[in-house]
Formats: C-alpha cells, sequence, structure tokens
C-alpha cells in the first residue's frame, strides 16, 4: 500500500526512498554483509530465530538493509521466505544427537560428561572494552594464531557428540514424567492460521518465532508472580543438530539411505518447574514438571523464557495473562506486532474526522444545554 493520500503521491514515496538510501550511506562507509555475519553473531542468530529461517547471509543482508532494525529485518526474511518452495521435509531431529558446544546444568552441579560451559558472557564483568576501537585485521589474525595453539582451541574442538541428557536421570527415577512419542503430523502455522486452543507444536512454533524482547518480558512476569513459582534450568545445551532428509529413491527408507544435508545451530532448553498436585483426602504432593525450549543461533534468554511460558501456557488459567494462550501468542509475533503499530503512521484521515466531527457535537450539545439553563 503506497503513501498515495500524501501530496505528490508517488513521487514523494520515491524521493523518501532515495532519503533512506542517504542515511545508510551518508557516511560513506560500506557495511559488508560478510562482517555482519561474522561480527553480530547475537544478532544474526536472533533474525534467524524470529523468521523461522536459518541462512547466517541472509539474516546478514536483511539486517544490512534494515540498518540494524531487528523488527524490520526479521519482517524482510519473513517476506522472502514466504517465496520458497518447500522441496524436501527432513527426518524427525533428535537432540541427544546435539553435537555439543556448550553445555550446563544449574540444578545438579555434576552431570554425567561434566558442565561444558563453551562461549558465554555469563561469568564476565559488562564493562565496555574500548581496546576494540583498536582493533585491526592485524591483530585479529594474531590473536588467533595464538588461540589456536592454546588448550582453549583444542577443547572448543574436541565437541561431544550424543551426551546423555539430565533430565533422564530423574524420570528414570520416576520424578518427573516420561515424554511421550508423537506419531502425529506437527501443525504449521506459516500455512494455515492459528486457531485456538493452540495444539502444543502451534505453541512451540510460536514461541520460537516471537520476538525476543517480548519472550523475555512475559516470562519475567511469569516468575514475579504472574503464574508459578521460580523455576530452575534443568538442562542447557548449544551446538549442532545434524539433518538428514530421506533419499528420492525411497522416501520411506531406513534412516542409513538418508542424505545428510547439513547442520543446524541450536540452543535448547528444558527446564524444571516445582507444582503442587492435590491427591485423594485432600492430601497434596510436590511433582516435577518441565518446559521446553529450542531456538536457532545460540540464543540462550529467549530459549529460556520459552520454556517458562511453555509450561505457563501448559496450565491455561485465561485469567492469568501468561497463562492466556490467545493474549500470549498473538501479541509477541515481532512481524504482526511492529506492523499493527507502524500501521498508525499511515493516513486515517477519513476516520479521524468522523471521530473529530463526533467530539464536535458532544461539545457544542454541552454547551447549548449549558446555556439554556
Amino acid at each position: 500500500m503506497g503513501y498515495v493520500a500524501v501530496k505528490g503521491g508517488t513521487r514523494a514515496i520515491e524521493e523518501s526512498l532515495k532519503q533512506i538510501q542517504y542515511e545508510r550511506l551518508k557516511h560513506g562507509k560500506v557495511l559488508d554483509v560478510e562482517a555482519i555475519e561474522a561480527g553480530m553473531r547475537g544478532l544474526v542468530d536472533q533474525v534467524m530465530s524470529e523468521s523461522s529461517l536459518y541462512s547466517e547471509e541472509l539474516a546478514a543482508l536483511a539486517i544490512k538493509q534494515a540498518e540494524g532494525n531487528p523488527e524490520e529485518a526479521v519482517f524482510l526474511l519473513r517476506a522472502y521466505r514466504s517465496t520458497l518452495p518447500r522441496k524436501h521435509y527432513s527426518r524427525t531431529v533428535h537432540s541427544e544427537e546435539m553435537r555439543v558446544e556448550r553445555r550446563i546444568s544449574a540444578s545438579f552441579k555434576d552431570i554425567p560428561g561434566g558442565q561444558i560451559l563453551g562461549a558465554t558472557i555469563d561469568y564476565s564483568h559488562r564493562l565496555l572494552d574500548f581496546e576494540l576501537t583498536e582493533e585491526t585485521e592485524r591483530t585479529v589474525q594474531a590473536w588467533l594464531e595464538e588461540f589456536k595453539r592454546s588448550e582453549t582451541a583444542e577443547a572448543a574442538d574436541a565437541q561431544e557428540d550424543r551426551l546423555p541428557k539430565v533430565l533422564d536421570y530423574l524420570r528414570r527415577e520416576g520424578l518427573i514424567a516420561d515424554c511421550p512419542d508423537n506419531t502425529t503430523e506437527p501443525d504449521d502455522v506459516t500455512r494455515t492460521s492459528l486457531t485456538f486452543p493452540a495444539s502444543r507444536s502451534e505453541k512451540l512454533q510460536v514461541l520460537t518465532r516471537g520476538q525476543t524482547g517480548a519472550v523475555t518480558s512475559l516470562a519475567y512476569a511469569v516468575i514475579r508472580g504472574y503464574g508459578m513459582v521460580h523455576p530452575t534450568v534443568g538442562e542447557l545445551r548449544v551446538g549442532q543438530f545434524p539433518v538428514y532428509v530421506d533419499s528420492p529413491l525411497q522416501p520411506n527408507g531406513d534412516e542409513d539411505d538418508a542424505y545428510y544435508i547439513g547442520e543446524v545451530k541450536v540452543t535448547e532448553v528444558e527446564m524444571l518447574v516445582p507444582a503442587t498436585v492435590e491427591k485423594e483426602n485432600g492430601r497434596k504432593e510436590l511433582n516435577l514438571e518441565f518446559g521446553y525450549g529450542l531456538c536457532f543461533g545460540q540464543n540462550e534468554t529467549k530459549a529460556i523464557a520459552m520454556s517458562i511460558l511453555d509450561k505457563s501456557l501448559e496450565r491455561g488459567d485465561n485469567s492469568i495473562p501468561t497463562q492466556n494462550e490467545e493474549f500470549v501468542l498473538f501479541h509477541i509475533d515481532s512481524v504482526e506486532s511492529t506492523g499493527f503499530i507502524s500501521h498508525l503512521k499511515m493516513p486515517h484521515y477519513v476516520t479521524f474526522q468522523s471521530k473529530l466531527n463526533d467530539v464536535r457535537k458532544t461539545r457544542k450539545g454541552q454547551t447549548e444545554e449549558a446555556e439554556g439553563e
């Protein structure tokens, strides 16, 4: 939709687009897409997750075009995604097969396979590093050469395959429920509109596509008292999922006949939540439940927040906003929310004039009544 009501019409819009181009280029610097992909990992991962499209290169391109605005970058990438044909479906990915880069548990100190800190800023001071202003390609290459000879580099290369899941030990003790095998095809909110009550697959898909700040904010509200008591991270993993597709010659063949097409980096969180269950004769029992979160890239805060909202929505008390699935799922989508807010900038001349006339009539009526008294 064009801004046709503005004086000048199409020409005004064209000049506005030139102004945007000028604002991006006026300093005479070209922001290389490869540089964005290499140096803005967190933003690239966030945009991929909210766009439901795993491509670091395209996410970096969208960030460049959007001048670093994540909502606009997600809008661009989702629009591009809608033009792509879906040629294949991958085989079901099992998280136990993750090639782990980072793995921690806030619930248990000693876990089989050990705590793997990996790449994280969790244990550092949040101080500006002014030395980055003097960073050059030569100093970077020198640092990389030194790093490659260090023990840290050797540990980073020795990524672990098939580490046991922490929650499996609680399941074997009967302290947490088993996850039933789901043989039904998951719903896809990118192809069919979201309906309520939403299925578990729809809720998880909307949560992983949700705007990171919105998901985090609502999860914070849950912890502050709008729903549940304090949850604990059972296990957080960051790593690579291997992805396979069936052979086109044997679409229903064995896993051994499938083609390996690459890996997808993800963050997975299983959150432990204490819950009180009422038994017979009014007796109460404390149980452990869990929420689940998974999103593209290393996006830990969002995955944790997603797991909290997953469990909160399962409780389904519509009197509590963070347990009301329509409230949560409709309001965390960045494209829907920013699109509607932004549309308020578009011409509303006719509707506003109608409201203005109503205001004038009301004021006129009140004035005439006052004068009559």
